[in-house]
């Protein structure tokens, strides 16, 4: 019984890698299948590409907010893959800045970000209480920026970084 287990998960296998360049495939009007146009599938590239390196081969990282959040809950920054790597992952590279103090209004984001086969990952802002006192009903801001980095490359200026305001009152833009 064992070895059919290892024959039939063998099979499987290479049956994946056969399909594997036909996961984009669409029907056409002319009865065949057409692949999309790789400029549909991956944003456009921010800035030039290195030296020696085939930038239309690699998965170009974007990343975007999940809105403002109040204080005391769980906001989240989403990293997009595309495309997503099938049998494989990735650590992407970002940095913090804003307004908002790490371990004083949020807890410390830590870089790198891990994106798995799915083609997401979350990077989660976890909001303390306001240590200023209830008085101060400034929001602050935390933004991530994504950075360069071995085996991908970013997307267009406006997907290379992501904003969250942290509130204690709904008087700003998108508070639920």
């Amino acid at each position: 019984m064992k070895n059919r287990n290892i024959v039939i998960i063998a099979m499987e296998v290479a049956l994946a890698f056969a399909l594997a360049p036909f996961t984009g495939a669409q029907p056409s009007p002319q009865g065949g299948p057409a692949v999309e146009a790789a400029a549909t599938h991956q944003p456009s590239l921010e800035g030039p590409c290195p030296q020696g390196v085939n930038c239309e081969q690699l998965p170009v990282i974007g990343i975007h907010s999940t809105g403002n959040i109040l204080r005391g809950k769980t906001g989240s920054f989403v990293l997009e893959m595309k495309p997503a790597l099938m049998f494989g992952a990735m650590f992407v590279n970002f940095k913090v800045s804003g307004t908002a103090v790490a371990g004083v209004d949020y807890k410390a984001l830590v870089s790198p970000a891990y994106i798995g086969q799915s083609g997401y990952a979350t990077i989660l802002v976890h909001t303390l209480p306001d240590p200023r006192g209830s008085a101060s009903q400034q929001a602050y801001s935390v933004v991530v920026t994504l950075e360069p980095g071995a085996g991908y490359a970013l997307g267009a200026a406006t997907s290379r970084s992501a904003k969250i305001l942290i509130s204690t009152s709904c008087a700003l833009e998108a508070c639920w």
